[in-house]
């Protein structure tokens, strides 16, 4: 199914930009020979010039930005038509807002009445147009999910009462959810397991990651019985590291609490949500970590310049320190800093650095304090390796020793490392693993609310922290 993919965004962005057309091209005409005949008194002739056509590429480039930046072309086969609906509700109003300023505000108008009535229209043609090719693709899908025509290879996490219960309820609907059983994964290595009757065993949970490359898993179910809970965290933290939909049966708290959403009538279940930040805010941390990188690169240029002269006059050595690094999903990179300890200060083994720590130059001391050693890892930001805020990356040496005391730290290697983050505002530079591990608990808590305003307020105090010189 996953070959269809392109082609699913592909019906959507070209109907979309039909859409785009269809609104403009009314606006157009609508402005023509209602607003411009009543403000001169005749009708002009309608004339698709290049001023037109600019508007038409210009006004359908804007569309496609702003449906992509909302993430609507992400995961199109699972939609709910209402969803979208509402979704293609929000985009229209705040899109057709920025369209009114930037071209029905300069409009000759009679009265102000005809600003109304230019917005309406365009607002009402968007809206309908793409509403309307959007339900078509989206039924469409959805006729062929139900009709088993598509269907998403799916992983069974569970091997008795619950996941034959799952498997049969699932399976019996008449109207498909579009899950296809490939096998299921075992919590406990049992001699017998019941669900084994419908489905093959592919191996225990352990595997999980091999089970779904080998398999091509998309989706994965978690049907545990009650004394396997106990793995129900270790299963999520390695579930964390794949790139699939995960859902789990809800017990009765679940449904008390609210976690279960009535999307359809079949059989209620919980989706562990991998998405961190909303899509828009996703790419407005990235633009922002460009604009801001490249600005204080250049900015701070002679700051820069001069650090690395004492840098080279400190001490032998080179000026800057790489060393590598996990970043996102585990992914290794060479952070760059300026080197503030003695080029052999590593010569016995991987260390953390402390206070009073013999292997820091004079200048090192300095710049740790105010942070200027970690100005070069703005070059980090601009190529895409690391973001301003997010958690501090570290060394593979260093990250196997905090998974075995943590194992949800893998939850933080969801998001791109930052030069500064939650951790070290509330609790600094750690000097062993136990405080590595505590400062977990700070990057935990960043995560689980990461938003763009959470960004601002830990680069506030972080511009406190160096003003105040309170760095280590």
């Amino acid at each position: 199914m996953k070959k269809n993919v392109r082609l699913q965004v592909a019906k959507y962005v070209f109907f979309d930009g039909l859409a785009a057309i269809i609104s403009y091209t009314l606006l157009y005409y609508f402005r023509k020979t209602i607003i411009e005949t009543n403000k001169f008194g005749f009708q002009p002739e309608i004339i698709f010039d290049t001023k037109y056509l600019f508007g038409i590429a210009a006004t359908t480039l804007f569309w496609l930005l702003i449906y992509w930046i909302t993430g609507f072309y992400e995961d199109v086969f699972r939609r709910s038509r209402l969803r979208e609906i509402m979704q293609t509700f929000n985009s229209a109003i705040f899109g057709s807002i920025i369209i009114f300023f930037a071209l029905i505000l300069d409009d000759w108008v009679e009265s102000y009445k005809d600003y109304y009535q230019s917005f309406f229209t365009y607002f009402g043609s968007i809206m309908l147009f793409t509403a309307f090719f959007r339900f078509i693709i989206s039924t469409q899908t959805n006729r062929k999910i139900q009709s088993r025509k598509l269907w998403f290879n799916t992983l069974l996490i569970g091997s008795n009462a619950k996941a034959v219960a799952l498997f049969k309820d699932l399976e019996k609907q008449k109207r498909s959810t579009g899950n296809k059983f490939v096998g299921f994964a075992s919590v406990y290595n049992e001699m017998e397991f019941l669900v084994e009757n419908n489905i093959p065993l592919l191996g225990n949970y352990k595997d999980l990651s091999s089970i779904i490359k080998a398999h091509n898993i998309e989706e994965v179910i978690i049907a545990i019985e009650s004394q396997e809970h106990e793995k129900l965290q270790e299963i999520i933290n390695l579930l964390e590291d794949t790139n699939v939909r995960v859902k789990i049966i809800p017990d009765m708290y679940d449904i008390i609490s609210g976690q279960v959403r009535m999307e359809s009538l079949g059989t209620p279940l919980i989706e562990i949500k991998h998405e961190l930040i909303a899509p828009w805010q996703k790419i407005t941390k990235r633009l922002f970590d460009v604009f801001v990188s490249f600005a204080l690169l250049i900015l701070l240029s002679p700051l820069l310049l001069f650090a690395a002269i004492m840098v080279r006059l400190s001490s032998p050595g080179p000026i800057f320190y790489k060393q590598e690094r996990l970043g996102i999903n585990s992914k290794p990179f060479k952070i760059i800093k300026f080197r503030s300890m003695y080029a052999d200060a590593e010569k016995n083994g991987p260390q953390l650095s402390k206070d009073n720590d013999s292997r820091i130059t004079n200048w090192g001391l300095v710049m740790r304090k105010y942070r200027l050693d970690e100005l070069p890892q703005f070059f980090n930001v601009l190529i895409g390796e690391m973001s301003i805020v997010g958690p501090r990356p570290e060394r593979l040496f260093y990250t196997e020793q905090i998974i075995k005391k943590a194992p949800h730290y893998r939850h933080v290697q969801k998001v791109k490392p930052g030069i500064t983050s939650w951790g070290m505002v509330k609790f600094g530079y750690a000097e062993n693993v136990d405080e590595m591990v505590e400062r977990v608990k700070y990057d935990m808590i960043y995560i689980e609310n990461m938003n763009l305003l959470n960004d601002f307020k830990i680069l506030f105090y972080t511009v406190l922290i160096v003003l105040q010189g309170r760095g280590q």
